[in-house]
């Protein structure tokens, strides 16, 4: 599959993921990838996975979420949402259900099906934002640590790649308690983002 897939034009490609089903039988509200991407784009953006809301509306981090990220980044809806500045893949492209304490994981299917043969055609990416755990352990180096260690060491991987806490309300006690990342970390990314969009 991935060799038929890794010669496809990249609109083709992209019409592929947002077809795809490998993950239906695991699915409680069906499959609806939900990815955001351009050749041009310049920021990537990695979450977990789409939310219940966010599967319903179609449009990536449609949350409260998206609305602190967005703070974070310095940035408005209608900048977020031009694919041509900013692509969106989340380690999993559909909603993959809810459990006990929140969101199920992304479905493990999906990274290893899609993620490399999208992420080679993003030639102009200059930032990348690791949301989360997952994200994390895909995208940065040194093995599996935890998300509050990783974003302490952001700059080992800064200025390309920024490993993040997820920005979800259920992340306001951590917030409180690591206030170093919004006074240390955030200025620094909102610079980072103006940078490249003004560019």
């Amino acid at each position: 599959m991935t060799s038929s897939y890794s010669r496809m034009p990249f609109e083709e490609l992209v019409a592929e993921v947002r077809q795809c089903r490998i993950c239906e039988p695991h699915l409680p509200l069906g499959p609806r990838p939900i990815i955001q991407i351009s050749r041009s784009s310049r920021i990537l953006v990695v979450g977990q996975a789409p939310g219940r809301r966010v599967h319903e509306t179609g449009l990536p981090f449609n949350d409260p979420s998206g609305d602190r990220l967005r703070d974070w980044m310095g940035i408005d809806r209608a900048t977020f949402y031009d694919e041509k500045q900013l692509a969106i893949l989340p380690m999993g492209f559909c909603y993959p259900g809810t459990g006990k304490s929140g969101d199920l994981p992304p479905r493990p299917e999906c990274a290893p099906a899609w993620r490399d043969l999208l992420l080679e055609r993003l030639e102009h990416i200059e930032l990348t934002l690791a949301i989360g755990q997952y994200a994390h352990a895909w995208h940065l180096p040194g093995g599996k640590t935890s998300v509050t260690k990783r974003v302490r060491r952001w700059r080992e991987v800064w200025p390309g790649m920024l490993p993040l806490p997820h920005p979800s309300p259920r992340n306001n006690l951590w917030l409180r308690r690591n206030p170093w990342f919004e006074q240390e970390v955030i200025p620094e990314l909102r610079q980072r983002v103006g940078d490249i969009l003004r560019r």
